[in-house]
């Protein structure tokens, strides 16, 4: 597919065009990067170091930390590049490599979140079998295979989008180089990109969201007949930390994506992308960190071990 744009770079608007907010922005974004990369990573260590969090539910996480580390490292960089120095340009084939990686870390999230919501049901309904179901292979062959088709579905959309000429305007009224902001810049027929778009994200959105939904009903059931309140309350708290992780991100994501095209507003989608793009990477972390016993213990063992080489 060879791309017959004349266009050879393009110009990133940004969240503000006040050249007084955007010192404030920089060292806002600067102390939300710093700490996803922290909290993330730390967890990382702390889930490889530790070995009672060696379990196939702490597997997932870290390919969920991986995922936020990646996401986030796609599109803040260039927003924070921007916001210093003042200068928006991005060239045409770094735009695209910017939208192929950010989709490919979007898809891989999505559906990672729904196979954690199936580790949750296998670990909820049929605890004697758990440890078969969810095996190392499994687990392996699942993280394996959410990425590759992040990928997949990231090759789509790049593909779709070299074919097409950009012969107009090179504003894009975003902070990153996105699907939607793109498509409204083309001066080509987008009804195939369309078409495959809505088909691509179709698969991978109905297809995690409904394993997740379908996951999470067997769970209720499975909860509503555990007659002591105490039993109750165990059996939520497995899962509320990746219930609270799923609806935030999945209802940003199916806002932005799984539209029509006609519904866009782009103004308003560069506040609901900053929910999925920035903050989500930095509160999952902490969700599962608050909300979770054995991580908690996890991150103390490991601070003070690190005291401890301190002092030595």
């Amino acid at each position: 597919m060879k791309n017959q744009s004349s266009v050879v770079e393009f110009i990133l608007l940004g969240l503000n065009s006040s050249l007084e907010l955007h010192m404030l922005l920089f060292w806002l974004f600067t102390f939300i990067y710093v700490v996803a990369l922290t909290c993330n990573l730390l967890l990382i260590i702390c889930i490889c170091t530790y070995k009672k969090l060696h379990t196939p539910m702490y597997f997932l996480i870290i390919n969920l930390s991986l995922v936020n580390v990646f996401s986030i490292s796609v599109t803040t960089p260039k927003l924070l590049q921007t916001l210093w120095t003042h200068r928006k340009v991005i060239s045409f084939y770094g735009c695209i490599t910017q939208m192929f990686l950010f989709i490919w870390a979007l898809g891989t999230e999505l559906l990672l979140l729904s196979f954690m919501a199936f580790d949750r049901y296998a670990a909820i309904c049929h605890p004697l079998q758990y440890t078969m179901i969810m095996r190392k292979e499994v687990c392996v062959g699942i993280a394996t295979g959410v990425w590759v088709t992040g990928m997949v579905d990231s090759v789509v959309h790049a593909g779709l989008m070299l074919r097409l000429s950009f012969c107009n305007s090179n504003i894009i009224n975003h902070f990153f180089c996105d699907v939607p902001p793109l498509l409204k810049l083309s001066c080509s027929d987008t009804s195939l990109n369309e078409t495959m778009a809505t088909v691509a994200d179709g698969i991978i959105g109905a297809g995690s969201c409904g394993l997740t939904f379908m996951s999470y009903w067997f769970i209720l059931r499975a909860i509503f007949r555990i007659h002591s309140t105490e039993g109750k309350k165990k059996a939520f708290s497995t899962c509320s930390s990746h219930l609270i992780v799923v609806s935030f991100f999945f209802s940003t994501v199916i806002y932005t994506y799984m539209r029509p095209a006609s519904a866009y507003s782009l103004d308003k989608d560069k506040l609901v992308s900053l929910l999925y793009s920035v903050v989500t990477p930095v509160i999952n972390p902490v969700i599962y960190s608050l909300r979770n016993k054995d991580v908690k213990e996890a991150v103390k063992a490991f601070i003070g071990r690190d005291r401890m080489l301190q002092i030595r």
